[in-house]
């Protein structure tokens, strides 16, 4: 028998789950596929942080963002019985002057007065900080592999999750999607970094990134923030901890390296020296999928508008996804024009898309 249904989703990382959820929230049927590899949304922190950078720049429409995600979060944990998102704010270590100056630009600046606060802080006596630290405000982190399972389990139960390989040549276009025994009015990807193999996205100027992050155990209880110090710890409890993460733009491998385990140790100890005698329990790698200009690829294929994308979001995806899920499945339902900056077809004529 076959299936029919409104959108087919290829991808359960972030993207794909909560796409999917705004899209049945809207009464849409959807069936997702999802090849059940590692994804970057499994491996990655999290991490939300409205004010980012040496130059302490505030995310762009942060006021928009930061509401709708802690919204959307909120909304999951009541539907779960589970909190996904901790709320927790962050300590900045000020590594040199010119930081400290900048810091004090933005203390006198209102727009700022929200996520910083003005007066350096002093450390915990086990952080090295000669300079001080800066406390940012609105900051926290999601756990998105425990969110991930719940959404996998929720759409197995609707019957409308698939474990498989998606493969590309079986996909027919013509008088609609048709896949296998799946009919649908639209296919959306949501592939994450496969996406670049992708025959109708793959003219897209992604910019993949592999990113390497440590689990760890300590031995003496952890300050209760996330610290921020060019690398990133989150505290998960007294003595768990997670620490990432790398930038490697060319060894485009989801393998943890050596190298990268020395980088993220090294860097860890030299802020809290006492974690030399933290055990290793997890060392994790994933490829983010960035983009040539920093925003997000969403929309329709310049030549089938059967055919989507909904991508892109690189590290801030615990961030940007939530209103961006919320944005798509209004301009899908033709309740609301594509933002411009996001829409993927601003690059269509980079390159002849595939016919």
């Amino acid at each position: 028998m076959a299936k029919q249904v409104d959108y087919l989703i290829i991808g359960q990382g972030l993207a794909g789950s909560l796409l999917g959820w705004e899209l049945m929230q809207a009464g849409c049927r959807i069936h997702l596929i999802d090849n059940q590899k590692e994804n970057a949304s499994q491996v990655a922190a999290g991490l939300i942080n409205p004010i980012t950078g040496m130059r302490l720049v505030k995310q762009a429409d942060i006021e928009t963002l930061l509401p709708c995600a802690q919204q959307t979060y909120h909304r999951l944990g009541q539907f779960f019985g589970q909190d996904f998102y901790i709320a927790k704010d962050m300590l900045r270590i000020v590594r040199n002057q010119k930081e400290l100056h900048t810091f004090q630009q933005r203390s006198q600046n209102k727009a700022y007065l929200d996520y910083l606060v003005p007066e350096l802080q002093i450390p915990p006596t086990s952080l090295h900080a000669p300079l001080g630290t800066i406390r940012q405000k609105k900051t926290g982190y999601l756990l998105t592999l425990k969110l991930l399972n719940c959404l996998k389990d929720f759409f197995q139960q609707k019957q409308c999750y698939q474990a498989s390989q998606f493969d590309y040549q079986a996909l027919q276009l013509n008088s609609g999607i048709r896949y296998q025994n799946i009919t649908a009015k639209k296919i959306i990807f949501c592939e994450g970094y496969q996406a670049i193999a992708n025959p109708w996205f793959k003219y897209l100027p992604f910019q993949l990134a592999k990113g390497e992050i440590l689990t760890l155990t300590a031995t003496s209880p952890l300050p209760d923030a996330i610290f921020n110090y060019g690398r990133w710890l989150i505290p998960l409890n007294r003595l768990q901890l997670r620490t990432g993460a790398t930038f490697e733009p060319h060894q485009l491998d989801a393998l943890p390296s050596t190298q990268g385990k020395q980088q993220l140790l090294e860097a860890l100890i030299h802020i809290m020296p006492s974690l030399n005698t933290a055990h290793l329990i997890k060392h994790q790698a994933g490829i983010r999928p960035t983009t040539l200009d920093k925003a997000p690829f969403i929309g329709l294929h310049p030549q089938y508008d059967n055919v989507a994308i909904f991508n892109g979001f690189g590290a801030k995806g615990s961030l940007q996804i939530p209103f961006y899920s919320r944005h798509f499945t209004q301009y899908l339902r033709k309740q609301s024009p594509l933002i411009a900056t996001v829409d993927c077809q601003r690059y269509a004529n980079s390159k002849a898309p595939p016919a």
